[in-house]
């Protein structure tokens, strides 16, 4: 976990895979980082580890749900209790079950 970077209260953070969290980046409360799954496709459901990456400067609001395999870019916001499954693109605010776009994030320089 890079520095300045925080978990809020009651962070699930389910690692079965590599999970990295960038510079200042905020997981809200109830937030659920989910890096572990199952293959479906075979009878005995074998474990899977997936990474998560956080990149620098993201923001994960209340209750939302990071899932495995999934990378968000630099500066994206995940909206309150949405459900990223896919990988989130830099500098964009998402929201939803599934997330998605719905602005940029400028940053006055």
């Amino acid at each position: 976990m890079g520095r300045n970077s925080c978990l809020g209260d009651e962070v699930i953070a389910y690692c079965l895979g590599t999970m990295t969290i960038g510079e200042r980046v905020s997981v809200s409360q109830h937030a659920h980082l989910c890096a572990g799954s199952h293959d479906y496709t075979k009878q005995e459901l074998p474990l899977l580890r997936p990474p998560i990456t956080l990149n620098n400067d993201v923001w994960v609001a209340a209750d939302a749900f990071v899932g495995p395999n999934v990378v968000i870019g630099e500066g994206a916001i995940l909206g309150a209790r949405a459900v990223a499954m896919k990988s989130l693109d830099a500098w964009t605010i998402y929201v939803g079950n599934p997330a998605k776009p719905v602005k940029s994030r400028e940053i006055p320089s």
